[in-house]
């Protein structure tokens, strides 16, 4: 045989073992290995395709229509519907504690119960008395209507129907006309009895109440603008240490941390206005407007203005600070940090009203993740002003640009990573 032919059969052999080693590997094996992960491996155990985007809700689903329109058994809504949100507290996944700035006119072109953010008909749903700033200083910028003082302060079940209505804080915001209503409702998760307290920013109040809505006492002088024991400039949240102890952010324009002991006195405070504002320091605030407490007694501050994070111990002492906004943003784009808490896995959550966005944050100042999106649509963020979650994993916030609440079911398996945790939460459940 020839050169040739022996180089012919070569390749022939060599042709047919390369096609039948190609047959071998298509042919599907008898126990695959699952070690390998795959694109769906987050989704669960199921192991179906995941489709779910982070745009525009994250690992949530918005629940459409909640919560349910008020009733008529007090009074009529007829041309009337949901105003500007302060605050939202979960005290179950059946009582959601609402905080309301006064019900607003429908304009026209607005649907039945729409809120302002969820039309282009109008602007933000207005939290202040026409005419009137937000410090309570006359403005030329007048819109031609006022709002009503009416179910300031509410509660409703996981269906979104209203369940309590504490009808005698009405009168209670709106005693002069500066007043705005409520900046913040919470409960001090180590309250066996639950005492509700309410954050009065322009009225420069803090509320502290019974269970069935009865004035146990308050602090600051109602419309008096101070810094002191008593005394409140703007004042923005509240938080709280195991014994009751608490902490004020005094806020808008007091700069500053107030903290009293577990009977309402007043113990010391820390803060002031920057020396130099384009170089601000440690414990110089511009608004001190969300406090939380790490489960190491570490206070947790969002100064607002400086688009910050400033840690401090319990006494005052500066610990740590950090940017919130990323450092690649060009320096046109504005923030508007409005609340945060801290879950109890120690991550912090904090809403963005320009990016629209709803941020997880180690207790380092580590940016892990984000989801969020502007719109009229249902699902879309503008100021996330109240943010709280319930013991289902659902997510609620409260929204004072776009005057609505909303609530966010968790998507079935979706990434727990993803998905804002606990509040804490001592006391005994319902």
């Amino acid at each position: 045989m020839n050169l040739f032919h022996q180089t012919s059969h070569f390749f022939r052999l060599l042709l047919s073992l390369t096609l039948l080693a190609a047959l071998v590997q298509c042919t599907p094996a008898e126990n695959p290995d699952t070690s390998v992960p795959t694109a769906s491996a987050g989704a669960g155990a199921s192991g179906e395709r995941w489709s779910y985007h982070d745009w525009p809700t994250g690992p949530y689903r918005v629940v459409p229509d909640w919560p349910k329109p008020l009733p008529d058994d007090e009074h009529s809504h007829d041309g009337w519907t949901w105003g500007s949100f302060g605050g939202v507290y979960a005290e179950s996944p059946d009582r959601i504690w609402i905080a309301m700035r006064g019900e607003l006119p429908l304009q026209p072109g607005m649907e039945l119960w729409q809120s302002y953010g969820a039309t282009d008909v109008v602007g933000n749903a207005p939290p202040t008395t026409d005419g009137l700033s937000s410090t309570c200083n006359p403005t030329q910028n007048r819109r031609g209507y006022e709002r009503r003082w009416e179910h300031s302060i509410f509660v409703v079940d996981g269906e979104g129907n209203l369940i309590e209505n504490w009808d005698h804080m009405n009168d209670l915001f709106g005693q002069q006309p500066c007043g705005r209503g409520p900046h913040q409702i919470k409960m001090s998760p180590y309250d066996p009895e639950k005492h509700v307290w309410i954050i009065d920013d322009q009225l420069h109040m803090i509320y502290k109440f019974t269970y069935d809505g009865e004035l146990v006492y308050s602090h600051g002088e109602l419309g008096v603008r101070g810094r002191g024991p008593n005394n409140f400039d703007r004042p923005t949240d509240i938080a709280w240490l195991p014994d009751g102890t608490y902490f004020i952010s005094d806020g808008y324009g007091g700069k500053r941390i107030a903290k009293f002991d577990p009977n309402g006195n007043f113990i010391m405070d820390w803060g002031s206005a920057p020396v130099d504002p384009d170089n601000p320091g440690p414990g110089e605030f511009n608004n001190p407007h969300s406090i939380a407490i790490s489960a190491d007694r570490r206070l947790f501050v969002i100064d607002r203005g400086h688009e910050r994070m400033q840690v401090f111990d319990e006494n005052g002492n500066f610990l740590d600070m950090w940017s919130l906004r990323s450092p690649h943003w060009p320096e046109s784009q504005n923030t508007l940090l409005v609340n945060h808490f801290i879950d109890t896995d120690g991550y912090i959550w904090v809403g963005n009203a320009p990016t629209s966005r709803f941020m997880k944050f180690d207790q380092d100042g580590n940016y892990l993740y984000g989801w969020g999106a502007a719109g009229t649509e249902a699902g879309r963020l503008g100021c996330s002003h109240g943010i709280t979650t319930d013991q289902d994993g659902n997510l609620y916030i409260a929204d004072c640009f776009a005057g609505r609440v909303q609530k966010f079911e968790p998507i079935p398996g979706a990434d727990p990573s993803k998905i804002a945790g606990q509040i804490l939460r001592n006391y005994p459940a319902n």
